[in-house]
Order: C-alpha cells, then structure tokens, then sequence
C-alpha cells in the first residue's frame, strides 16, 4: 500500500538535509519494572498495524514534482526496530538520557521504516525505560499519543486486543504541491460567495489573510538573543519535573491557562540565563508548534505548523509574563495562514534548504505543551512512572518540551551546545523560571530535576 506524504510530513522530511535541521523526537518512558519481553513485541507488533506507516518507508518523487510516498517495506523485520539493552551498573536515569541524547543525533536508516525502540533494563532500583525514536515526518506530538494509546494499558493485565490485518488505514490520495488542500478549497469558494455579497469586506479579509501568510513565510535575519546564536547538529538533554496541580493553581491566580504558565516560566528562566551570561535582553523568539489535526485524520503524520513570534522576556513578574502570553499565543492560534498550512508547505519544500534555514536558525526557542495521559498507565504489565518528550531544535537554542503525566509535567529540554555552551547553567535558571511562577500559587511542591544528584523533591 502506497501513501503521499502530506506536504507538513514531506516538511520534516526535507528539512533535514541540513544536519543541523535534524527532525527527531525521541520519548522516554521509564518504568517501575521491566515490562514483559515477549508481550511488549506483540504490543509493538499490533501498533504497527493500526499505524502503517510504522511499516513503511519513504520513496521520494524525482525532482520534488510530488511529495514523497510512504510505501510498504517488503523486507520488514519488526527485530530491526525494538533493541533489549542491559547497560552495567550503576546504570541510572542519566544512563537513560545518554542513550536519548545520542538518539537526538543519529540520523535515521532511509531505507526503512524511521522509527527504533530500545528497552533498557535492570535500571537502579530494578526499574527499566523504553526510549522510542521516531521521525517528525511520522508523527508529532499529539500523534505521538495516539500511538501512547496503543501501547499503554490502564492495568496490569489487560484484557487482549483485537488483532489488526496490515493495512488497516486507507492509501490517501495525492496532495499537489500547489494544490490547496479541501478545506482551504472550501474556504475559497465561501470568501467568493461572501465578496459577492460584501465586497469592501472581502478585500479587508483577504488584505489580512495576505499579511498572515506573509508573516509565516517571512524571512528571519537575526537572532534576538545576544548570546544564543551558534547552532550544531549535537544536542544536550535535561530534565525539569513540576506537579500540574501547583503550575494550574499558579497560572489561574494570575488568570492564565498551564500553557501560559509554562511559557512565563520558560521566559523568566531564559531571562535569568541571560542575565547570568551579562547579556539582559528585551524579547525573544519562539516557534510555537501549532497542531492543525482533525478528527477524520489516522494516527500517525506531521499534522503541526510552525509559528514564529517575539515574547517579552524582561519583565520580573510572573503573573505580568502570564497575562501576556495568554493573547500572544491565541494570535498565533488564530493566525488565517493555518487555513493553507499545506499549500505554504508545499511550497516550501521546492525552496533550497539554505532558505528554509534562514527562516528556523535565527529563532530563539522552542515551547510545546503536550496533554499526556492523566492517570497511571502499563507497558506489558509494569507501571510508566514518567514519560519525558525530547522534540527537536528545529534549528533554535533549545526546545522545551511539556508532556504531562499522572499529575506530573515532565519538561524535557534539548540544547544545542554551540547555543547553549552552559547547559547546567540554563537548567539552573530554567528552575528559577518556573520556582517563580509557582509561587504565583502558594505552597507548591519544588521543581525537581531528576537528572541532578544534589536535586531532591521537596515536599
């Protein structure tokens, strides 16, 4: 079964021919045990199905008249994606993370299907962790946890699955690269009807959609930050624990959402670290990934759109920072260039990719808040106790990455160190960030930071 890339998946897939663009998310599930060998291959095996692409590969189009396809490996061998790792003692959390750090830096085998798990077990305290490696092109984050829901269960012994043939989703038929996509059609033909009828509002509409887009596809020739402005293909990794109770109650007292919150500790703590470095700075400028999925699209599939802005970054209190992001984000949120995401897309992937750097290298960061699962869930039979998302760079400084889970949001963090040559440095203000933003709220649990031997929870 042959399927084409969405223009958004072809995106991540092109982007990375510059090494420094390279398009991974690798998450982290560590375990209160190790899980049952035998039952998890089945587990992934059944994924599989219900996903196709996860046995696929990619074929590219010659000359990029089309996107790239997803067509079935032939030669697929489940035993070449799911690896059993028995590290020496003491093998740690920071031995988890290494193992993801260099996950974030090896690009993938193209020829077959871009996804590779590992199961490391006998962890301290007889733990294990399943770090699952996946291209962007094959998933974002919210289709990363339609996949979670496939291999989790809500208890120990679940009841069996039902099994899945191959094939399970549908070929989707050919997206032209300049061809809008059917909803954008149907916008057209509604904004025609509506010029009929109101001829000086249409021209004001389509005026604003035209500064939307433009504003999506403008070039970026500098960094706002001073100090943050080398980029590598390597990646540091770390960790920052908050419970979602506290960062809820904090961001309502200053009438917030969480992602509001989040993004005002992740300003203040970028403020802290440029204020460590001598370089105080005004703004900064995010990407916010934005997800465009539906209801009527199949797990699996690149279905975000990248949206660039400045933040204010300066301001000392927490609860001015939260007020503010709350109408920058919903702006974003709202921006009209999202009803063509996939036409600007595919328009984006003729461009040579040097372009296509200029636009990404010169932002600041990254912020993502990803809904996890909110009560305890199983991996054949042994219990998640964290789940941490490390998303790409996407060639910024550093991406921060909010997956939440059973009460807890676990921030993953990756650096890239020619940015960020103080990574402890950054993880320290990090903390100071959202310790600041947790106040908001009254007694709180401590930001903790799992990976830091010195750190520990404080109740």
């Amino acid at each position: 079964m042959d399927t084409n890339m969405r223009n958004t998946d072809a995106f991540a897939w092109y982007m990375e021919e510059d090494p420094t663009l390279l398009s991974t998310i690798v998450g982290v599930a560590w375990l209160e045990q190790s899980p049952d060998w035998d039952r998890l291959v089945e587990t992934i095996d059944r994924a599989t199905r219900v996903i196709p692409m996860f046995r696929q590969r990619v074929v590219e189009a010659a000359g990029r008249l089309a996107p790239p396809r997803w067509t079935d490996d032939e030669a697929f061998d489940l035993t070449r994606h799911i690896r059993r790792m028995f590290p020496p003692e003491p093998a740690t959390d920071a031995t988890v993370v290494t193992l993801a750090r260099a996950a974030t830096m090896t690009a993938f085998d193209r020829a077959h299907p871009l996804w590779e798990f590992t199961l490391v077990e006998h962890l301290d305290g007889d733990r294990a962790a399943l770090v699952m490696k996946v291209h962007h092109a094959l998933t974002d984050g919210i289709g990363g946890m339609q996949l979670a829901l496939e291999l989790f269960d809500l208890e120990p012994v679940a009841p069996a699955r039902a099994s899945i043939p191959d094939a399970a989703y549908p070929t989707r038929a050919p997206e032209p690269i300049f061809g809008p996509e059917r909803r954008a059609i149907r916008s057209a033909i509604a904004a025609t009807l509506r010029a009929a009828r109101n001829p000086a509002r249409s021209v004001a509409e389509s005026y604003e959609t035209v500064r939307s887009i433009s504003r999506t596809l403008a070039p970026v020739r500098d960094t706002l930050s001073p100090i943050m402005k080398g980029r590598s293909a390597s990646r540091q990794l770390d960790i920052l624990e908050v419970q979602l109770r506290d960062l809820e109650r904090a961001a309502t007292t200053a009438g917030g959402s969480v992602n509001d919150g989040f993004m005002a500790a992740v300003t203040g703590g970028l403020r802290h670290y440029h204020e460590l470095h001598g370089a105080p700075v005004d703004q900064l400028r995010v990407t916010l990934p934005i997800s465009i999925r539906t209801p009527e699209d199949p797990p699996g599939g690149n279905r975000i759109t990248l949206i660039r802005f400045a933040v204010p970054v300066a301001d000392r209190d927490a609860a001015s920072r939260i007020r503010a992001m709350g109408p920058l984000c919903r702006v974003a949120r709202d921006e009209r260039s999202l009803r063509f995401t996939g036409p600007i897309a595919g328009l984006l992937n003729l461009l040579p990719r040097g372009v296509i750097g200029s636009m990404l290298k010169h932002v600041d960061f990254v912020a993502s808040d990803i809904q996890g699962f909110e009560f305890p869930v199983y991996l054949a039979g042994a219990c998640m106790e964290r789940y941490v998302a490390f998303a790409p760079t996407v060639g910024t400084a550093v991406n921060f990455a909010l997956l939440s889970y059973n009460g807890t949001c676990c921030i993953g963090v990756a650096m890239d160190p020619a940015a960020v040559p103080d990574p402890d440095g950054l993880i320290a203000c990090a903390r100071e960030g959202f310790e600041e933003v947790l106040a908001l709220g009254g007694p709180h649990d401590a930001v903790h930071l799992p990976l830091h031997a010195h750190a520990r929870r404080a109740r």
